[in-house]
């Protein structure tokens, strides 16, 4: 039973990890921001209304964003949280991770491509660009960890990192946090890399793909994107708090009050950070590729 915990908590709290950012944001420039459940009521909303579609959109773009809520909400199952295994697990299930993440993506990028435009082409352009540079960096960390542990699954992985582990090898687990971080960063378009709430067309990447978009398949683009977040946040939060005491909800607890502090530190640090140029994000990605790679090394050293 303990093994839904993931994707259960995935599917009811991720909105409430953007409320946290979102009002994070607002309290650091002293206003008093959207209520925390605003993200919600931005999906209710958005099923409500009705779609529009360009004349020159076909099937494709129907199906981006059903695709890729179905790939990110495939993904929860074989995501631990914690030390609380995942539903799913086997033998090279970080790969599939790697992959779902990345056909959620494909699919939001077909779908923008589809609508002819070449305004949302350069966003998609820019997605698969920068997404080149995040994907290899993923696994280098997920190899990381696979080294630590001895394990080529995502759930005895997260189970086997004890505070004992922790320490044993602590500075290849301290530089792959730190690549996790920056992944979370990267993978959901934040700031430093993007901004989500601009509509500059020279700056924007994910935002520009889905601007065509209405309706219920906005709700479940907005959905989606939550859902990553979560994803990639419980693969930190589940590093770098190894709180392995064998209690449902002593664990359960302590990596929802690490997701919470997570959204936290990402409001604070889009508080206090401005975007970089678009010709520097992808220095920004290779310097997490290096850290992964380091903390590599270090393991096999």
């Amino acid at each position: 039973m303990s093994g839904f915990v993931s994707p259960v908590c995935a599917l009811i709290f991720a909105p409430l990890l953007v409320g946290i950012i979102n009002r994070t944001k607002a309290v650091v420039a002293g206003r008093r921001g959207p209520p925390l459940v605003q993200p919600y009521w931005d999906v209710a909303k958005y099923l409500q209304r009705g779609v529009v579609y360009g004349e020159v959109t076909s099937w494709l773009f129907r199906l981006g964003p059903v695709v890729n809520l179905a790939s990110l909400a495939a993904a929860l199952l074989i995501v631990p949280f914690g030390g609380l295994g995942a539903p799913l697990n086997f033998s090279g299930d970080l790969i599939v991770l790697a992959g779902l993440l990345a056909l959620g993506r494909f699919a939001t990028v077909l779908a923008a491509l589809d609508t002819g435009s070449s305004f949302e082409g350069m966003g998609a352009s820019r997605e698969v660009h920068f997404a080149a540079l995040a994907e290899p960096t993923l696994f280098l960390a997920l190899a990381t960890l696979a080294r630590v542990t001895g394990s080529f699954s995502l759930t005895p992985i997260y189970q086997g990192f004890t505070a004992t582990v922790w320490v044993h090898a602590l500075p290849a687990v301290v530089l792959v946090a730190m690549t996790l971080l920056i992944l979370e960063l990267v993978e959901n378009n934040r700031i430093p890399v993007d901004d989500p709430t601009t509509h500059l067309e020279l700056t924007m990447i994910h935002e520009v793909m889905v601007l065509d978009h209405s309706g219920p398949e906005l709700a479940f683009i907005h959905y989606a994107a939550a859902l990553r977040l979560w994803i990639l946040g419980s693969l930190l939060v589940g590093l770098v708090v190894p709180f392995r005491s064998g209690s449902f909800w002593l664990e359960g607890t302590a990596m929802l009050l690490g997701m919470a502090v997570l959204a936290v530190a990402i409001g604070a640090i889009e508080s206090t950070m401005a975007r970089y140029q678009l010709i520097r994000v992808p220095q920004f990605i290779l310097g997490a590729a290096t850290l992964s790679a380091v903390a590599f090394i270090i393991i096999l050293v």
